[in-house]
């Protein structure tokens, strides 16, 4: 008989989409879909526990309003393209989503029973992982709930916030994303604001994780200037192998090494396949193709995982979080030995959450 694949050790994973996903369901479902599964989108509790799911950021993001007649799916499946990006929203707007979002967030938590922690240290998710509690990290994919005087910075910080991203591709008042174009590179335009920089140093000292991920080349720079924490990119993939705007160049994984960071592998087809598109039918072939190039630039501490499960189309062999055993089959056959699969699964997280956030 063929052994099942592996469900351990557990994956600890550097971004995810959910909250976005329970905040577009009617409030009446959303503790059902998040306790018990609907079978759509990739992440649940039952299927999280099926798959070896340990816990990771759950992204708090305010999405823009789509403009009609523009289909982006059918865009990136016929690369070239290049993606206007949507028009900056104000805190103001942002802030009645954000706050609905970590509110579902918190309310995971409580109707859990137990079984989701929502963590503010290093330490809480090394212990949810050693007892099988799946562990949350309060993530914010763009800083528009901010706003100018940093003051929500310091309230969310209060319900949790221990990872922020300064933008989602799209401006804001804190500096500049990549847009979704492919071919392209990163160096797309300015970096941060002045508002920016001192978004970052306010970051640095609550000890909120700042995450390099959508940033251009430029805001990238200036992250690295301004801060003097491990440089982590929660959830992107190698521009050498895959010419996106949104992967990251071999000289931004250099300073990554260099810093002691962290590199989360996305899962987004478009993002990990060779010729831009977003097909689902890969095989395994790109994602140990980007493995092995960020392990060759970053060394074995210095990678993991960070899906963008509910927020990306993944490849088939994982489908949703319920096939991760089948990427860890993937890394074994590969040749990736035991220690190695267990510091991509959780170990590199853990070291790179005791260096931003505090034991």
């Amino acid at each position: 008989m063929t052994p099942a694949p592996p469900a351990a050790p557990l994956i600890f994973d550097g971004h995810n989409d959910l909250l976005l996903r329970l905040w577009r369901a009617a409030p009446g479902t959303r503790d059902r879909l998040w306790l018990e599964g609907d079978g759509r989108g990739h992440l649940d509790l039952p299927r999280m526990r099926a798959g070896g799911f340990g816990g990771g950021f759950f992204a708090i993001y305010v999405p823009s309003p789509t403009p009609r007649g523009v289909d982006f799916d059918a865009l990136m499946d016929n690369p070239p393209y290049d993606l206007a990006l949507p028009e900056p929203i104000e805190a103001p707007a942002a802030q009645p989503v954000a706050l609905a979002m970590a509110g579902i967030l918190k309310r995971m938590e409580r109707v859990s029973n137990g079984a989701f922690r929502l963590c503010v240290t290093a330490a809480e998710v090394e212990d949810c992982l050693a007892r099988g509690v799946v562990a949350g990290i309060m993530h914010m994919e763009g800083a528009e709930a901010i706003g100018p005087d940093l003051d929500a910075l310091h309230l969310f910080h209060s319900m949790g916030l221990r990872s922020l991203g300064p933008v989602w591709s799209r401006p804001t008042i804190f500096g500049h994303g990549v847009p979704f174009r492919f071919p392209g590179d990163p160096d797309t335009g300015e970096g941060l604001s002045d508002l920016g920089k001192a978004l970052v140093r306010a970051c640095g000292e609550l000890r909120i994780l700042v995450d390099l991920s959508h940033l251009n080349a430029k805001g990238f720079d200036d992250v690295a200037a301004v801060s003097d924490a491990p440089l982590i990119a929660t959830h992107s993939c190698a521009h050498a192998v895959s010419a996106s705007t949104r992967n990251l160049t071999d000289r931004q994984l250099a300073m990554i090494a260099e810093r002691d960071g962290m590199v989360g592998l996305n899962f987004a087809t478009s993002f990990l396949r060779p010729d831009g598109r977003r097909g689902a039918d890969i095989g395994w072939e790109p994602i140990l193709r980007h493995l092995d190039h960020l392990i060759g630039r970053l060394g074995e501490d210095r990678v993991g995982f960070g899906s963008d499960f509910d927020g990306a189309m993944v490849p088939e062999g994982i489908t949703d979080v319920a096939g991760l055993p089948a990427l860890r089959l993937a890394l074994a056959r590969h040749g990736y030995d035991q220690a190695l699969i267990a510091k991509l699964c959780n170990g590199n997280w853990l070291r790179a959450l005791r260096a931003t956030l505090g034991k």
